[in-house]
């Protein structure tokens, strides 16, 4: 695969929320505002690249000292880490950021897109070019997904619909329509890159 389809399969069609349902604790709980989705895309953003970054290497020595059983702890704890890392750079440099995500923001240490980012590189057999690539289009991919439905929730709060449909049953429906609507990019992809 090219680092071009790698990116946009990622984006589009492999859509890790809206795909993969992976990461949907994030997805219906951080989507109420455009500014905390986007906060909360790019944090995720970038732990998913320094995941794959620093899990790659990891890895390699796993599967020579034949330790691959280890793979899915030792992830765990670089991804906890990394998180427990931005967590203090946000507290320290942006505060606003870092109280408009509260409880969120240690919650991307168990986001299970974050480690599946990091599994699927591994499973698809990817260099490291092609799993940072795939890493930082799965993060994007995330961004849109996050920024879309932040602002189709944005949307419903000033609609009335039938009270038993207030709540989480109206953000689930407008989460499988959005979700719909990634579906009819699935032959655009494949027609130009052929992935």
């Amino acid at each position: 695969m090219t680092i071009a389809a790698i990116i946009f399969t990622a984006i589009l069609t492999n859509n890790f929320i809206l795909a993969k349902f992976l990461g949907i604790c994030p997805f219906l709980g951080v989507s109420k505002k455009t500014g905390t989705a986007v906060g909360m895309s790019i944090a995720v953003i970038f732990v998913m690249v320094l995941a794959t970054a620093v899990c790659f290497p990891v890895n390699i020595l796993l599967v020579k000292n034949n330790m691959t059983y280890l793979q899915t702890l030792v992830f765990i704890l670089v991804i906890a880490a990394l998180v427990q890392f931005l967590e203090i750079v946000l507290k320290k440099y942006i505060k606003p950021l870092y109280n408009a995500l509260g409880i969120y923001l240690p919650l991307i240490t168990t986001n299970c897109a974050v480690l599946g980012v990091v599994a699927l590189n591994i499973q698809e057999n990817y260099t490291f070019i092609e799993s940072i690539t795939n890493s930082f289009g799965a993060g994007v991919g995330f961004m849109l997904a996050m920024i879309m439905f932040s602002g189709v929730r944005e949307r419903l709060e000033g609609n009335d619909y039938p009270k038993f449909w207030e709540g989480l049953p109206i953000t689930l429906v407008a989460a499988a329509i959005t979700a719909c609507s990634f579906l009819g990019f699935t032959g655009v992809v494949e027609g130009i890159f052929g992935a």
